[in-house]
């Protein structure tokens, strides 16, 4: 089983310096919460170190290309610092803007391109997927129960309730017929299911 390590250590910090002062949607949580719980939830699973590692980045490419900083100089770091298998993992999770020949994507082909890559994605890459979406739908899910004013909740998301609830709906469809059917399915079902009684 997966357990401490320098390098998962260095991943943590590297996550933290670059999502330093972002915050979860609708919320004051860091965002550094997010893949710490992701990174968690890979090792209940018994998940490699590089796909642990993996699950802590995967937000670092899409969510902080900025400062100065472009998504080669991105690549470029994550490679040097953590190795390619957790750099391909990484880019195969990250959600892109513009397409192979520099179209920007607008948020229904974004997650089009996303779900059409997961395809040619390795193992790590949907492990780390189903956990990402486990661990915002939980979420999601848990803040629903706490509050009596659901669209609170629901107006966080530009889709809204509805393409909210069908975009968990559509990773788990995804990852099933691409034939993953590692246990975490069970759960991603769950948290699916869950969000689908609040239509």
């Amino acid at each position: 089983m997966t357990g401490y390590s320098d390098r998962i250590n260095h991943a943590l910090a590297f996550a933290a310096k670059h999502h330093d002062r972002q915050v979860r949607k609708g919320t004051r949580l860091p965002y550094l919460t997010h893949p710490a719980n992701v990174a968690i939830i890979l090792t209940r699973y018994d998940q490699d170190e590089d796909t642990v590692v993996a699950g802590i980045l995967h937000d670092v490419v899409e969510d902080c290309v900025r400062d100065g900083w472009t998504r080669e100089t991105f690549d470029e770091r994550i490679g040097e610092k953590f190795g390619t298998s957790v750099l391909e993992t990484v880019l195969a999770v990250t959600v892109r803007r513009v397409d192979d020949e520099g179209n920007e994507l607008d948020k229904g082909e974004q997650k089009s391109d996303f779900l059409e890559r997961l395809a040619s994605a390795g193992l790590r890459a949907r492990w780390v997927c189903a956990a990402d979406k486990v661990h915002n739908g939980s979420s999601i899910l848990a803040d629903l129960r706490r509050t009596v004013d659901s669209d609170s909740v629901w107006g966080r998301f530009s889709v809204g309730k509805d393409g909210t609830i069908q975009w968990y709906r559509d990773v788990h469809d995804r990852l099933v017929a691409l034939a993953f059917d590692a246990p975490i399915i069970g759960e991603l079902r769950h948290v699916a299911e869950s969000l689908e009684r609040y239509r």
